[in-house]
């Protein structure tokens, strides 16, 4: 323009979600037959950069505890069309300086907003969707992490009409971040809620550090799903971003390319998944931000084992070259860390390793309660290309960073919608000296 596998297929269910309701004869009845759904949300953040951030108000150990409301409406299909609203709001009673200077661009804030506000219609095996709205693929997407889900205006188009086929397009003009623009320089400064604006988020590294604000003028993506052999799923696209402001007019073009193979036996389900990324830019200014880089990514594992299910994941970047990995702060990689995400894999001369593995106890009867292990760790050698190379004393050095992370996610049976959640990371960072940094994330969701 980060918890779960990114897909095309999110796209597709949120395109055409509107139109799976029984059509309604009259306009007061679509209205009357649409359907209200929510979320009660109260989460706890604690971080502790372990002082790498080179922003000194951005430093240090803080914790934030907020609280929102998301709210949806749909209306019933009439004649092919239906209506569709989303609210969110995020209140932080109890943030000090601290809190708001650590989490004032991606958590802290107080208000509501209209993220979503879009009409769909459908004639056949096409919808059509226009307006404010979330957007999940792997280049365009709506991160979820924080209180207030970023959105897209947007027009998109979803066609399925070849045979075990999606094709997808998508045009853009405004983007809605997480929190409103914030000033470091004063200490303790608010930030408050988010607006559409004519900026894009580019996610990845290579610029000034992980996602990167710039303005743009129309932002534009195609994409295809193809299933067709039994088993393997071919997923495709690509991101054009036009006059992006700060590089003086450049453009930018984002590729993707993915391969999803499932083996089925008797007891489990084997996964095999390839993937490409690859950015480049149009004129020198831009290219000087070394943002012309490709990675790619392997994948092996297993699910579906007795309650188990794990996996190995590497990928690679090319040499003095980062990539940008699309729109928005959604986008990930396979090796990305789980709290940390995906802007440390991307960076040039990278190369990273992901061993994860779960265990659903609904297998031992305790329906609900899911467990998640990870270790990531991310080399990136010497180089010169980008604002994020490491160099110390005018010369750059190899960097090596581990993560270990966890994650318990609980469906309470009892009451039923209301999750609790509770992830935690252990990072570490070597240079010529070794830096520790931890974050805890604990959620409360209801859904209604």
């Amino acid at each position: 323009m980060k918890l779960v596998k990114l897909s095309l297929v999110a796209f597709v269910v949120a395109g055409l979600a509107s139109s799976s309701f029984a059509a309604s004869d009259t306009l007061a009845d679509a209205f009357k037959n649409g359907k209200v759904n929510g979320e009660l949300r109260a989460w706890y953040f604690d971080r502790d950069t372990g002082d790498q951030n080179t922003n000194t108000l951005a430093k240090g150990d803080a914790d934030i505890f907020s609280t929102g409301v998301m709210l949806s409406y749909v209306t019933d299909s009439l004649y092919g069309l239906s209506l569709g609203t989303t609210f969110q709001s995020s209140y932080s009673p109890f943030a000090d300086n601290d809190a708001k200077n650590l989490y004032g661009t991606d958590m802290y804030g107080s208000g509501a907003v209209l993220s979503e506000a879009y009409v769909t219609y459908t004639l056949g095996k096409t919808t059509a969707k226009v307006g404010r709205q979330f957007i999940a693929s792997p280049l365009v997407n709506s991160s979820g992490s924080r209180m207030i889900k970023e959105a897209f205006q947007a027009a998109v188009l979803i066609n399925t009409d070849l045979p075990d086929t999606t094709l997808v397009a998508g045009y853009s003009d405004r983007f809605q971040g997480r929190t409103s623009d914030y000033d470091r320089s004063v200490d303790g400064s608010d930030s408050e809620m988010p607006s559409f604006k004519k900026e894009a988020v580019f996610y990845g590294t290579g610029t000034t550090a992980g996602s990167n604000v710039f303005g743009f003028d129309g932002a534009y993506t195609a994409a295809a799903i193809n299933k067709s052999i039994t088993n393997l799923t071919l997923t495709g696209q690509y991101l054009f971003v036009n006059d992006v402001e700060f590089t003086e007019g450049g453009d930018a073009n984002v590729f993707y390319a993915e391969g999803n193979y499932v083996v089925p036996l008797s007891t489990m389900k084997l996964l095999f998944d390839v993937t490409y990324r690859g950015s480049r830019t149009s004129n020198e200014t831009f290219d000087s931000f070394h943002v012309e880089g490709d990675m790619y990514q392997g994948r092996i594992g297993f699910s579906e084992l007795a309650g188990f299910k794990a996996s190995f994941a590497y990928s690679t970047v090319s040499d003095d070259q980062s990539v940008l990995l699309g729109a928005g702060n959604g986008p990930s990689t396979y090796t990305a860390p789980l709290i940390k995400g995906a802007e440390v894999t991307s960076g040039a001369n990278t190369n990273a390793y992901k061993v994860e593995v779960g265990y659903d106890f609904s297998k031992v009867g305790v329906a609900g309660l899911k467990v998640l292990g990870q270790y990531a760790k991310i080399n990136q050698d010497a180089h010169t290309a980008g604002a994020l190379a490491t160099v110390l004393n005018g010369v750059a050095v190899d960097t090596e960073s581990t993560y270990w992370e966890a994650q318990i996610a609980y469906d309470l049976p009892t009451i039923k919608g209301l999750t609790l959640s509770l992830e935690y990371e252990d990072g570490q960072k070597e240079t010529t000296t070794t830096v520790d940094s931890s974050e805890m994330r604990f959620r409360a969701n209801y859904k209604f």
